[in-house]
């Protein structure tokens, strides 16, 4: 199955460099570019592209409202959006993660993980860089006071509670049932539980779960 990609973003060699990397891939397709957020929203719900690849400063409409009106928690069906940024850490990260973003990629992350990201999105699975997810995370949690969500109705398990921590420290579901010895079946299992009673739609707002409720500073 080829995946249908659109490229956000208000530099043209940026759009071209990308373009270039996506379409060397057999199972990728680049169906559109947009220079600007709003041309980027319009044309996403025009196409219905597998994954959208938004930068985060675009004129007119910037990405991080544009990742909201495609992918926000109001959006009855929505898409997949990476959000691409030059930095990571900054504070546009953790507006990004409430506006449904599906994961991150920096901008010289270079041609393998940018494949990676569209690949990971589409399959479903946001552990695009775990290793810049977590950091991105962990950053704003020590910004930022401890903000307690709203707890589980359904309490966790304590096999959950140590799923959910393997998860947000950006472990990749081999790895945690590896860690934890129990199944990859068993793994996914615990993840739709967790995703479930903590409101998460993604493996993304797990972590973040995590991280705002204080889990990840024990």
């Amino acid at each position: 199955m080829t995946i249908r990609v659109l490229i956000a973003d208000d530099q043209e060699m940026v759009r071209a460099g990308f373009r270039m990397i996506l379409d060397d891939a057999a199972d990728i397709d680049v169906v559109a570019e947009a220079a600007d957020g709003a041309a980027a929203v319009a044309l996403a719900r025009e196409l219905r592209p597998d994954v959208c690849l938004m930068d985060v400063r675009m004129p007119h409409l910037d990405g991080l409202e544009a990742t909201r009106r495609l992918a926000g928690p109001e959006v009855a069906d929505p898409l997949r959006v990476v959000v691409v940024t030059t930095f990571d850490l900054d504070e546009y990260v953790h507006t990004a993660l409430r506006n449904g973003a599906a994961g991150f990629l920096l901008k010289d992350a270079g041609p393998t993980l940018l494949l990676e990201a569209v690949r990971a999105a589409h399959r479903g699975d946001v552990l695009v860089s775990p290793s810049i997810t977590v950091r991105l995370l962990a950053h704003f949690s020590e910004a930022a006071p401890v903000i307690e969500p709203a707890q589980p109705a359904t309490p966790l398990t304590d096999r959950e509670e140590e799923v959910l921590r393997a998860a947000a420290r950006g472990r990749s579901n081999t790895e945690i049932a590896d860690e934890l010895y129990i199944s990859l079946g068993t793994v996914k299992t615990h993840l739709s539980s967790l995703q479930d009673k903590v409101g998460a739609r993604n493996r993304v707002e797990l972590a973040a779960f995590a991280w705002q409720s204080g889990r990840m500073r024990d």
